[in-house]
C-alpha cells in the first residue's frame, strides 16, 4: 500500500463496510475496530494486504496489525473514510437515489443541448438581422436535428442506466418520434409524432427495461437472441403508443400549461420562490429532478423559463461571497478560497462557494438566498409584464448562460432583463450579508 490512504480505503471493505464498524481506537501498532458482525471480515484477504503484519480476534474487537507510526496514520485516515461513508450512505434516500439515477439519464445529453443551443440562437440572431440568409437554412437543421431525435437518445440512456440493452432502449424510444404514429389512433384520438416527448421515451425506455429482464430470466439460452429483443421492442411499443403516449403527453402538456399560468399570473412570487429556494435544493441534491422538467420545456416550447429564475440563486451566492470577503479583512484563508472559487461562481459554478464559504459560516447561506430570490423576482416580474426569459439549453448559468438565452422580446430584452436580476442578486445578496451575514465580533 502505497499511502495510508491507500491502506485505509482497502481495509474499509474487508472489515464488511462502513456499516459494520461500531468503534475505531488504535494503540503503538494495532488498529482495533469494534465490528457489529465479525463473520463479515475477510480475515485471508486482511493478512494478504501489503503492509498488514496480521491480525488479531479477540471478544470485544478486531485487531489489524500495522505497526509503529504506520498505524496512527491509518487510523487517522481510515476514520476520516468511515465517516465520508456513512454521511455518503445517510444520503442515499430512495428518493436522492431515483433522482440521481434519472439525472444520469439526462446529463449526458446537456453538451449536445448546449451546442445546439447556441447554435440555435445564432440562427435566430441571423434571421432578425437578415445576414447570411444562405446560411441560415443549414444552421437551423444542425440545431433542430438533435431536438428532433432526443427521445431516442433519452431511451439509449436509459436503457443503459437501468440494466438494459441501450440499443433496445433507444429502438422503444423511437416510437415516440417516428412520423408514422399519426396513423395510430389511442383513446379516440390520433397519436401526434413527438407525443409525450421526454417523459414518454423515458417511461417507455424503462418498461423495455423490465420487459427484456423478465425475459432473460424466462427465454431459454437457444432462443434468447430471437425472442427476447422482439418481445421487448412488441410489449413495449405496443404499451408505448397505446398508453405512455397518451399519458406522457398529457403530463407534458400540463407542465407546460402550469409554466405559462405561474409565470403570467405570479411571477415575480414564482421567481422569488424558485430563486430563493434553488441552494437548498442542490445542497440536498434534489434539483435534479428539475432536469427532465427542463428538458420538457425545450423540447415543448424551445425554451425552459424556468433556469433563467433559478439561475439568480448563483447571483445571491456570488454577492453573499464578495461580502464576506470585504467583511472578513483578517481572514486569509477564508479570503483565499473566496477569491479562487468566485469566478467559478460567476460562471455558474456555486458549489465551491456553498461548500467553501457560504455553508460553514451559516447565516451568508441564508443571505445568499435572500439574493437569489431578489433576483428571480426581478426576472419573474418581468414575466407577469409579458417579457419571458428563457434558455435554449440547460447546465450553464451565471454569465455563461447568456449565449443561450431566448424570449418573446428579443436576445437583447431578455439578455437585459437577465442581467438585471444577475445585478439584483449580486446586490441584495452584498448587502444583506455584509449588515446581517456575519456575527459582530468577526
Amino acid at each position: 500500500m502505497t499511502t495510508s490512504y491507500d491502506a485505509a480505503a482497502a481495509l474499509l471493505p474487508l472489515v464488511g463496510g462502513p456499516a459494520n464498524v461500531t468503534s475505531v481506537a488504535h494503540c503503538m501498532t494495532r488498529l482495533r475496530l469494534g465490528l457489529a458482525d465479525p463473520s463479515l471480515v475477510d480475515g485471508e484477504a486482511l493478512r494478504a494486504l501489503p503492509g498488514v503484519l496480521g491480525v488479531v480476534e479477540d471478544d470485544d474487537t478486531y485487531q489489524i496489525v500495522l505497526g509503529p507510526g504506520a498505524v496512527a496514520r491509518v487510523t487517522a485516515d481510515f476514520e476520516a473514510l468511515l465517516r465520508k461513508e456513512t454521511r455518503k450512505a445517510r444520503n442515499a434516500t430512495p428518493l436522492k437515489m431515483a433522482l440521481r439515477r434519472v439525472a444520469n439519464v439526462f446529463v449526458p445529453l446537456i453538451p449536445a443541448l448546449i451546442g445546439c443551443g447556441i447554435l440555435a440562437g445564432l440562427n435566430g440572431l441571423l434571421v432578425n438581422t437578415g445576414w447570411l440568409p444562405g446560411l441560415t437554412p443549414a444552421l437551423s437543421a444542425i440545431a433542430s436535428a438533435f431536438m428532433s431525435l432526443i427521445a431516442v437518445f433519452v431511451g439509449y440512456n436509459t436503457a443503459k442506466e437501468f440494466g438494459g440493452t441501450p440499443v433496445l432502449g433507444g429502438a422503444v424510444a423511437a416510437v415516440v418520434v417516428y412520423p408514422g404514429v399519426a396513423k395510430v389512433t389511442a383513446f379516440g384520438v390520433a397519436l401526434a409524432p413527438g407525443q409525450g416527448g421526454v417523459l414518454g421515451a423515458l417511461a417507455a425506455a424503462l418498461l423495455g427495461t423490465y420487459v427484456e429482464k423478465w425475459c432473460r430470466g424466462r427465454v431459454p439460452g437457444t432462443l434468447d437472441v430471437l425472442i427476447t429483443p422482439t418481445l421487448t421492442v412488441l410489449v413495449s411499443g405496443l404499451t408505448t403508443l397505446y398508453v405512455l403516449m397518451y399519458a406522457a403527453g398529457t403530463v407534458s402538456s400540463a407542465i407546460g400549461t402550469a409554466a405559462n399560468w405561474l409565470l403570467s399570473t405570479t411571477g415575480a412570487f414564482a421567481g422569488a420562490v424558485l430563486g430563493g429556494l434553488f441552494l437548498p435544493l442542490v445542497m440536498l441534491g434534489l434539483h435534479q429532478a428539475l432536469i427532465p422538467l427542463h428538458a420538457t420545456l425545450i423540447e415543448q416550447q424551445g425554451s425552459t423559463t424556468l433556469l433563467p429564475l433559478l439561475a439568480m440563486a448563483g447571483a445571491g451566492q456570488v454577492g453573499a461571497a464578495a461580502a464576506v470577503y470585504v467583511r472578513l479583512r483578517h481572514d486569509t484563508a477564508l479570503r483565499t478560497t473566496i477569491k479562487s472559487a468566485l469566478p467559478a461562481g460567476l460562471l455558474g459554478v456555486g458549489e465551491p462557494l456553498i461548500y467553501g464559504v457560504s455553508l460553514p459560516l451559516g447565516r451568508p447561506f441564508l443571505t445568499a438566498c435572500a439574493g437569489g430570490a431578489a433576483g428571480g423576482a426581478f426576472v419573474g416580474l418581468f414575466a407577469m409584464l409579458g417579457e419571458r426569459v428563457g434558455a435554449t439549453a440547460i447546465g450553464p448559468s451565471g454569465w455563461a448562460l447568456f449565449p443561450l438565452l431566448s424570449g418573446n422580446g428579443g436576445l437583447g430584452t431578455a439578455a437585459a432583463i437577465y442581467a438585471g436580476g444577475l445585478l439584483t442578486g449580486y446586490a441584495v445578496g452584498f448587502g444583506a450579508t455584509y449588515v446581517f451575514g456575519l456575527p459582530k465580533e468577526r
